[in-house]
C-alpha cells in the first residue's frame, strides 16, 4: 500500500521559515518523480515544487521560485521542501504527490488531482503575524 506522510507544518510569521517533510512507503521511492501541491482557502490546487527520480532536476513556479527548495534523500524515502522568506499568500495545506514517471513534467493549465497518482493527507502551513 503506497503511503505518502507529511509533516512539518505550522504556523509561521510572515518571513519566517518552515521544512515540510514527506515519508514515503509501498513503492519505489527512487523511481519517480516527487512533488509538492497546495491548496489555499477557497482555491484550487497549485503545483509548488516538482524533482526528478534523483534530485537531479528540479521545477519550481515563479511563486515559489527563489524561496523554496525541493530535495529528496532516496535512502531514507523521504521528500522535503525548505520553505523561505514565507509570505501571507503561502498559507495553504501541502500535499505530498508522486509522480508516474522518474522526471516531471512542468505542469500546464489547471492542476487536477488526478495528475498525479497517490497524494498525502496534507499538512497545513499558516502565515500569520
Amino acid at each position: 500500500e503506497v503511503q505518502l506522510v507529511e509533516s512539518g507544518g505550522g504556523l509561521v510569521q510572515p518571513g519566517g521559515s518552515l521544512r515540510l517533510s514527506c515519508a514515503a512507503s509501498g513503492f519505489t521511492f527512487d523511481e519517480y518523480a516527487m512533488g509538492w501541491v497546495r491548496q489555499a482557502p477557497g482555491k484550487g490546487l497549485e503545483w509548488v515544487s516538482l524533482i526528478s527520480w534523483n534530485g537531479g532536476s528540479t521545477f519550481y513556479p515563479e511563486s515559489t521560485k527563489g524561496r523554496f527548495t525541493i530535495s529528496r534523500d532516496n535512502a531514507k524515502n523521504t521528500l522535503y521542501l525548505q520553505m523561505n522568506s514565507l509570505k501571507f499568500d503561502d498559507t495553504a495545506v501541502y500535499y505530498c504527490v508522486k509522480d508516474v514517471t522518474p522526471v516531471p513534467s512542468r505542469p500546464v493549465g489547471v492542476l487536477r488531482r488526478d495528475m498525479y497518482d497517490y497524494w498525502g493527507q496534507g499538512t497545513q502551513v499558516t502565515v500569520s503575524s
